[in-house]
């Protein structure tokens, strides 16, 4: 069990340094390199080919109806492509370090849906964690000021703010769908929908993708293949191996690493200046995160403590039912 748990911590800790890289690499690209849309355009495509062509050697999962794969073809069209062209246009004016602080904003958002249309319950603990999550975000939107790291960061993070409400509904619209259908045919047909809906993009924002053009240059054609194979690909696949057999609230923990990753990596190469609103953006984050997985933590197992115990209430009245009409039968 160590051993799994080990295992699954590796995998999730490769995972998330993936993502983490994933907005340095895409924000040394922007705009130079190739434009947002069509760097959105080449890693959904790819993302498309490439989970096809996983599929094909992957026969154990249960068949999606009709239905289903159109329902999945259109969260993708809407969803996928949706929150990573808002995610790729606001890393453009913002900074990776802001983007990440962010997009850790999803579990946040995930919450607050749920609360509204889900009847999730609201207690003291979640209260602060939300106050927490947010107050953060709102200190690395407000006090970042234009500068050659961002051109417009208030737009940018503007941007990314949508990108995470976007993201947080797709992804309770897949946790929906996932009851029905496999991981990997919702990965296939929600990434065959978006990079269709990439592709009609191209008609109304041409093409730019100067990695492309001769001579070509080593370094960005090197963090492109990176971004395609790597973030795009790779983290797809990991992540629900290593979902497995972590807590919700390891799993939430692990979501921090993209923030460090992304912000070390970021200052070390001059993405950004450091400010001492990025620790405490960070801290609060991180704090207000922690506390609403903890407490949905604790509301899951006892609703589970419940159930086990109505359970053995009822094998007890069964057991007492069955020996009292054992006794009238003797009699």
């Amino acid at each position: 069990m160590r051993k799994e748990t080990a295992k699954s911590n590796l995998i999730m800790l490769t995972a998330k340094t993936f993502s983490g890289l994933n907005s340095n690499a895409i924000k040394y690209l922007l705009p130079l390199w190739i434009s947002p849309f069509s760097c959105v355009t080449v890693r959904l495509v790819f993302g498309a080919l490439a989970f096809w062509l996983v599929g094909i050697f992957i026969r154990h999962e249960p068949k999606s109806s009709i239905k289903d794969k159109i329902y999945m073809f259109l969260i993708g069209a809407i969803g996928i492509f949706g929150y990573m062209s808002l995610y790729t246009v606001g890393l453009s004016k913002t900074t990776p370090v802001s983007s990440s602080i962010i997009i850790a904003l999803i579990p946040i958002w995930v919450f607050l849906i749920l609360l509204c249309f889900h009847k999730e319950r609201l207690d003291l603990m979640k209260g602060i964690g939300l106050f927490l999550g947010l107050g953060g975000a709102c200190i690395n939107i407000f006090t970042k000021k234009p500068s050659h790291y961002a051109s417009d960061p208030m737009l940018g993070d503007m941007l990314t703010v949508a990108c995470t409400i976007l993201s947080a509904i797709y992804l309770i619209i897949c946790r929906i769908i996932l009851q029905r259908v496999g991981v990997v045919a919702l990965t296939k047909w929600s990434f065959l929908g978006a990079a269709c809906a990439s592709l009609i993009s191209t008609i109304f924002i041409p093409f730019d993708a100067k990695v492309f053009e001769e001579p070509l240059h080593f370094l960005p054609l090197a963090l492109l293949i990176f971004i395609l194979i790597f973030p795009t690909v790779g983290s797809y696949i990991l992540q629900p191996m290593g979902l497995k057999r972590l807590k919700t609230t390891v799993v939430a923990m692990w979501g921090y690493w993209v923030i460090v990753v992304a912000t070390v990596v970021a200052l070390i190469v001059g993405q950004d200046e450091f400010r001492w609103t990025i620790p405490v953006s960070i801290a609060c984050l991180c704090i207000g995160i922690y506390l609403v997985e903890v407490s949905e933590s604790k509301l899951k197992k006892d609703c589970h403590e419940i159930k086990h115990e109505e359970k053995d209430f009822d094998k007890d009245i069964k057991d007492d039912r069955k020996n009292f009409e054992k006794d009238i039968h003797d009699r």
